[in-house]
């Protein structure tokens, strides 16, 4: 039983229908036959190495009980880590990924799918090796624990990069005016996860029709869920992204951009957002995109600044 409840060995032969046919199993009985204690899954889609791993472990230390780290990697790709690190073993089966393509969303699926078949897991973050956290550990876990809402991005954009992107091959079944847009860097809780897993006709519309320059991972969980679970989400990210220069990339920080200002100005922007209803000027806990020469600057005020 603990082995089916709680897989610790990601190891597995599962295609992907067979892995999304599994993980889009859904108790009806609300209450579990077993102690239960809701963890994060900290899902990072990566291209190989990850450089902020010393902060992430910093991030992690005496919280283990509280989280479950799964890795997307290029499939011939060994991360080789201690077997004290929390990514040790972490992670999951892969398969090739394309910037711009649909190989992206198949990804993203096939962490949810993955992070699914453990039934602590309540909430699902995915995350980039440029992605660092604002916040310690005990702020992220009561934020995104104690939240009556999913964090996705998903708006009605009128331009050619938003609504000039839909096909209309996808009528009858998407309509234009349900069309969205939204960051690539979700969070969700557990049922709106298993809600994407177990879509079929959508996602394979998805795959027909939007080929560049439409972007399936800016598309197809925001359109999915602003036709059928809007009530369930937040309709915004939690991960800060600087867009300011343009272009089809967000900005990149080095080092030498790290400052306390700068982190400070991420985690306090002078912007509300709505957490469970009300205001709060705490909007983002995750932050990117960060070059690998940033290590050193924040791990030097991971306590002051970020407080772990």
């Amino acid at each position: 039983m603990d082995a089916f409840i709680h897989p610790m060995n990601l190891t597995h032969k599962l295609s992907d229908d067979e892995l999304f046919w599994r993980a889009s199993m859904m108790p009806y009985k609300k209450e579990y036959p077993f102690p239960r204690v809701p963890k994060v899954a900290f899902m990072f889609l990566t291209r190989g190495p990850l450089p902020f791993m010393p902060l992430w472990e910093r991030f992690f230390k005496d919280h283990e009980i509280f989280f479950s780290i799964y890795l997307h990697t290029p499939p011939d790709y060994y991360l080789n880590v201690s077997t004290s690190s929390p990514f040790y073993g972490r992670q999951i089966p892969s398969q090739r990924v394309e910037w711009g393509s649909f190989l992206l969303a198949d990804a993203e699926r096939r962490l949810l799918a993955n992070a699914l078949l453990d039934f602590s897991n309540e909430r699902f973050i995915l995350l980039s090796e440029s992605c660092i956290p604002v916040y310690n550990f005990p702020t992220v876990y009561k934020y995104l624990i104690g939240s009556t809402y999913s964090f996705v991005e998903s708006y009605d954009d009128p331009t050619r990069y938003g609504r000039g992107r839909y096909n209309r091959k996808m009528l009858p079944h998407i309509k234009l005016y349900q069309w969205r847009k939204g960051s690539q860097w979700f969070e969700m809780q557990r049922s709106v996860a298993t809600y994407i897993v177990s879509d079929t006709k959508y996602y394979n519309l998805f795959k027909k029709y939007c080929k560049p320059a439409c972007y399936p991972d800016e598309h197809y969980i925001p359109t999915y869920l602003n036709m059928f679970h809007g009530s369930l989400n937040a309709n915004r990210t939690i991960t800060w992204v600087d867009w300011s220069m343009g272009g089809p990339h967000p900005a990149k920080y080095e080092g030498v951009n790290v400052t306390e200002g700068f982190i400070q100005s991420i985690r306090n922007n002078g912007t509300l957002c709505s957490y469970n209803d009300e205001l709060t000027s705490v909007c983002y806990l995750f932050a990117r995109k960060f070059a690998p020469s940033a290590l050193e600057p924040l791990l030097n005020l991971s306590s002051t600044v970020m407080n772990f």
